[in-house]
């Protein structure tokens, strides 16, 4: 019995002493590869990091980029790994794959405004500040995220535009340029001077510093309508200074006007009354 005994000790000792010369080495090649691959990933990481700083990206993209990187870099480190203790790694890719593209399918709406918060962060057609109109809305833009973007509106009201809604349509930033255009339409009677009209419509402009004389305001007649004559006013001015000097112009321009002793007309209908029986013109 002793000797039994003595004999299975013996053996599992023997299986023991293979196993761990056949593993033993393998799993301390492992710990330190999965070591360094991850002080390699982490150094990615970092460099990634600086890099992109000292090229001025977008500082919302910084650690998405980054953790791409990172977790990369891992998951080779982690292949690698199986490989070493004999580990097929084509079928467990492909398990991967197809895992990945049942969860994409069901994921399509929320990868489509990752994907449009990417290129919207990448290519940058506006910046935190800018006054945009995006995805049909208008407002201040408050944050660029990966999935929506923040924008407040002019009454302060918080907006979430989904990034594949902003991108996917077109874009008005109205704060990439420093100069813009006020558009108005000024109407005088028929009977008015239209000379006189104009010079005080450039005595207006003239007057107001807010007004850019380069590029040079235009005052045009544009269009003889039904009930008045319309005076195209176009001049040019500091974006800060768009709605505080459209709505001075606008009252302005009518004041000096009606001052000048131009009227402005509106839209009126004659309605003649015919009695029965009474003869009409022919």
């Amino acid at each position: 019995m002793e000797e039994a005994m003595g004999i299975d000790m013996q053996t599992i000792l023997e299986v023991m002493a293979g196993t761990l010369s056949t593993y033993g080495l393998r799993v301390v090649g492992a710990l330190v590869v999965l070591l360094l691959g991850r002080m390699i990933a982490g150094m990615a990481r970092t460099g990634a990091n600086r890099a992109m700083r000292r090229s001025r990206l977008e500082p919302t993209i910084i650690p998405f980029i980054s953790g791409l990187v990172y977790y990369g870099l891992l998951a080779f480190v982690i292949l690698a790994v199986l490989r070493l203790f004999g580990i097929e790694t084509t079928s467990f890719i492909a398990v991967l794959g197809a895992a990945g593209f049942a969860v994409g399918l069901a994921m399509q709406g929320t990868l489509s405004n990752f994907s449009a918060g990417f290129m919207v962060l990448w290519f940058r057609p506006f910046k935190v500040g800018d006054y945009v109109q995006a995805g049909g809305i208008s407002g201040t833009v408050v944050e660029i995220g990966v999935f929506t973007t923040t924008l407040h509106s002019p009454d302060n009201v918080q907006i979430l535009v989904p990034n594949s809604s902003i991108y996917g349509q077109t874009i008005k930033n109205y704060s990439a340029n420093d100069t813009r255009r006020i558009d108005l339409v000024m109407g005088i009677a028929y009977n008015d001077d239209i000379g006189k009209a104009i010079a005080v419509i450039r005595k207006v402009l003239d007057s107001d510093n807010r007004v850019l004389a380069d590029p040079a305001p235009v005052i045009a007649v544009d269009e003889l309508a039904d009930s008045s004559v319309n005076l195209v006013v176009r001049p040019w001015c500091r974006r800060e200074n768009y709605g505080p000097l459209r709505w001075d112009l606008t009252r302005r321009l009518k004041e000096d006007l009606e001052a000048a002793g131009c009227s402005i007309p509106f839209p009126q209908r004659d309605v003649h009354l015919h009695q029965p029986g009474t003869p009409q013109a022919v």
